[in-house]
């Protein structure tokens, strides 16, 4: 029997489906129709973002400036307009508010580099995107692609893009609203307040966003400001170690650079100017070339020709700086003196009140001034007890241009100033002669110092290499002196003047702006007319260059933390250290007597006593620090190739050898004049042993330093006898700090200590390497390349041991300690010998 399949299925599916199923099965399809259907429209994705009004409520607080920005309750809003977008930005992140011991300088520093950034729109969000300068080519030259292929900006957060501004007319977009929150309370490195180095040493382990948040939001017409409050969670912290918490104020300041840069200025490393570098791929060398640009301030004269005809000329706009509203009313008139002394450098390159001081406006004179407004420099005046004061500045990194500059002034500097004017002057000067100077001499002191960090605010490094140009007995001239100060410039560490005695008269204690300032200020904001790119300028500024060549008034010397060059050194007068100093150390000869009568206070406790006792011992240690940069020391001159000489030159044998002379005599022999127990018991039980064994030793270790020992070594090599040697350095220093061993005098408890260290220093140069830091900041930090292991210094270390121990085998002394003293030293150096 046949069975029908449809019938059979139908039959099949009514337990499942029931009797609905579709009668279709049934029947014959029909044919589709020819026309082709319409497809269904797609649906627009609806927009995230919400109407103005909606997220910009009319509860909003609003600031109009650089971008509009906005308050909401506890949401904030940047409004970045159209026209900003892809414009570059100064980004400049500081410490506002800060916790004692997380760094040196407090509220004010900057907590990372400046750097520039983009906003970039891209489909419905904005991008924030650093720009880097460090590599660069001209726009028309080929290659400019590929330096843009190859510096791809980094993507720093996206934003949503909450809502737009659109004109009055109704039909253009002005403006993007985007919720920044998330910048300023999250751990972002580009703006954060504490380094990875930082987050190591405080135990750092992340930061809590629930307790940071933004505190304000302000515009002005080419800066935005934002003041955020960051919290972390540490462990070793610097305060309040307790709570495991770290909180900082940060403030953050974005700022329009110029639409027309400035034309800038090459570097040139015979004159000291900070300076900007990258790397040019649009040089005329046959290498990627590094350019490097001085920073300076935009002056141009309003009338270029009468510049031109010689006449000194107002520039078009001035340097201006305001006197923070908090700064004591007596300071005021000695900080604008200090800025406006400057004045007279300025008109050295054709400029007339190119640089003046104002009193802070106030609210009713000008409502709107603000010291947060980047169109005002000011000097900040910060209630600290950091005895410092700095001068930075906030720079285009394109083309070094100085936009503008707070410069911060600690209030505690007092005690810091203090504190040199009485160890340095308080010998021949009776103003120095007392805890609290006069206002009259505080407003000096205030104004030199001032003076110091606007140097740095118009672009100066300091100048450690200035004050050598000064031979020491014209320090104690008073026509000299009065004339030109105790250095050639200002910008040099050269504080008071330490080398007058109390037979010279009248003599100037303090520096003044110098020669030299006068001439780097010319070098660096001479207008030159008719010269439109930085290479035409290069012939006429190498020529004045090569003008002062030799004479060093004129000389820049690079500051380092570890110098080689004893004519570069901070703290230092005059062209001999040894010279100065034995006069430095007969005036400290002098006040140390007087310390109590001179601090002495009714109803005070010894505290200053103890703090002018301290400060006369650094003063001396200072001295001695001078003195022994001269042992394997190297002069360093900067010269181009169209100079004649080297640049580096060692130090003449002679001298060097009257450097150990003088500590053997003046600080390794026993300085009894230092030990005053009539005094020292007045503020401490013990110590005075301790302090003078520090004062030997930090110099003894620093004669053996591996950095000093190569040097002496390369020179030796180089020259042969005419070089001071480390044998006769080893020599020499032994007949001076173990005479007593072949004298058979007795040794008391200074020199016994004293030749302890020697040995101690010895095993240091048998057992230990050099600390290795990266080649490119050797120079600066002045460290000098050796492998230890397999240069001399081991075999001279092993040498020297076995003579000393021959020595005090060999000694005869008087008195059982001394002879116990020997025998300890005999077996220490077994010891070491037996190890190595």
């Amino acid at each position: 029997m046949k069975i029908n399949l449809k019938v059979l299925l139908f039959l099949i599916c009514i337990p499942f489906f029931g009797t609905n199923v579709d009668a279709q099965i049934f029947k014959k399809k029909k044919p589709k129709a020819s026309a082709t259907p319409k497809k269904p429209k797609k649906e627009k994705p609806k927009s995230k973002m919400k109407p103005y009004k909606d997220i910009i409520t009319k509860d909003a607080i609003t600031k109009e400036g650089l971008f509009t920005v906005h308050t909401v309750a506890d949401n904030y809003y940047f409004e970045i307009p159209k026209t900003i977008l892809e414009k570059e930005v100064l980004v400049v992140s500081r410490i506002a508010g800060t916790v004692k011991g997380l760094n040196f300088g407090g509220a004010g520093m900057k907590s990372r580099p400046q750097q520039v950034i983009r906003w970039q729109k891209k489909g419905d969000k904005i991008l924030l995107r650093s720009v880097s300068y460090s590599s660069v080519a001209s726009f028309e030259d080929p290659i400019y692609k590929s330096v843009k292929q190859n510096n791809t900006e980094p993507i720093v957060m996206m934003f949503d893009i909450k809502t737009m501004k659109i004109d009055t007319s109704g039909t253009d977009t002005t403006g993007f609203v985007i919720d920044v929150k998330p910048l300023f309370t999250t751990d972002v490195p580009m703006i954060g307040g504490i380094s990875s180095g930082q987050k190591r040493t405080f135990g750092i382990t992340r930061l809590d966003g629930k307790r940071s948040m933004i505190e304000s939001l302000r515009a002005f017409p080419k800066n935005v400001e934002v003041r955020h409050i960051l919290t972390y969670n540490g462990s070793k912290l610097p305060a309040n170690y307790l709570t495991n918490t770290l909180t900082l104020e940060m403030n953050q300041s974005f700022i329009l650079l110029p639409e027309n840069p400035m034309l800038p200025r090459l570097y040139d490393g015979r004159v000291g100017y900070f300076s900007i570098s990258k790397t040019d791929y649009s040089s005329v060398l046959q290498k990627a070339a590094t350019r490097r640009f001085i920073t300076r301030w935009r002056l141009e004269p309003k009338d270029k020709a009468a510049y031109e005809r010689g006449e000194l000329v107002e520039p078009v706009k001035q340097i201006i700086y305001y006197i923070d509203p908090a700064t004591p009313k007596q300071w005021v008139p000695f900080l604008k003196k200090g800025i406006e002394d400057w004045q007279v450098a300025f008109e050295a390159a054709g400029f007339k009140n190119a640089i003046i001081a104002k009193e802070a406006p106030t609210k009713e004179e000008d409502p709107n001034w603000s010291p947060e407004d980047v169109r005002y420099s000011v000097i900040r005046y910060i209630s600290t007890d950091i005895q410092n004061a700095q001068g930075p500045h906030v720079h285009d990194p394109r083309t070094g241009e100085i936009l503008e500059s707070d410069i911060l002034w600690y209030h505690n500097v007092m005690q810091l100033l203090r504190n040199w004017y009485f160890t340095q002057t308080a010998a021949i000067n009776s103003d120095a002669q007392k805890a609290k100077l006069r206002d009259e001499v505080m407003g000096e002191l205030i104004r030199f110092v001032c003076a110091h960090e606007v140097g740095h605010t118009l672009g100066l490094p300091h100048n450690m290499g200035s004050s050598a140009a000064i031979p020491v007995d014209s320090l104690r001239s008073v026509n000299y002196t009065q004339k030109f100060g105790t250095a050639p410039s200002i910008m040099d560490y050269a504080r008071f003047n330490y080398v007058a005695q109390p037979e010279d008269g009248d003599v100037r204690l303090m520096p003044m702006i110098g020669v030299y300032d006068k001439w780097s200020i010319e070098w660096g904001y001479k207008y030159l007319p008719n010269m439109a790119t930085p290479d035409a300028e290069s012939s006429t500024l190498n020529g004045w260059v090569k003008a002062k060549n030799g004479d060093w008034k004129y000389r820049y010397g690079m500051q380092r933390g570890n110098p080689f060059d004893p004519s570069a050194q901070t703290e230092d007068l005059g062209d001999d250290a040894m010279k100065a100093s034995a006069y430095g150390i007969a005036n400290l000869k002098r006040i140390l007597p007087n310390v109590e009568k001179w601090s002495a206070e009714d109803g005070q406790n010894y505290d200053e006593s103890k703090e002018l006792y301290t400060q006369v011992m650094t003063q001396f240690s200072r001295y001695m620090r001078h003195v022994r940069t001269n042992v394997g020391g190297v002069y360093e001159e900067p010269k181009s190739y169209d100079q004649a000489g080297a640049v580096y030159t060692h130090i003449p044998k002679e001298k060097q050898r009257r450097a150990v002379t003088f500590l053997n005599e003046q600080l390794f022999v026993t300085q009894n004049w230092m030990i005053q127990p009539e005094l020292t018991k007045k503020f401490q039980h013990a110590g005075l042993v301790e302090q003078v064994r520090s004062l030997q030793v930090a110099t003894l270790n620093q004669l053996f330093d591996f950095n000093r020992l190569q040097r002496m070594i390369e020179n030796e090599a180089l020259n042969g006898t005419s070089a001071y040697s480390t044998i006769e350095m080893l020599d020499d220093l032994r007949n001076g700090i173990f005479a007593e061993a072949k004298s058979g005098a007795k040794t008391d408890v200074y020199r016994r200590n004293l030749q302890r260290a020697y040995v101690e220093r010895l095993q240091y140069l048998m057992e230990k390497e050099q600390q290795r830091i990266p080649l490119k900041y050797s120079n600066y930090v002045g460290i000098t390349q050796v492998d230890v292991s397999q240069s001399d210094i081991r075999a001279i270390a092993r040498g020297e041991l076995g003579t000393l121990k021959s020595l005090a085998q060999s000694a005869t002394a008087s008195d059982k300690m001394t002879r116990y003293h020997y025998q300890d030293l005999v077996a220490r150096i077994d010891e070491i010998l037996k190890k190595n």
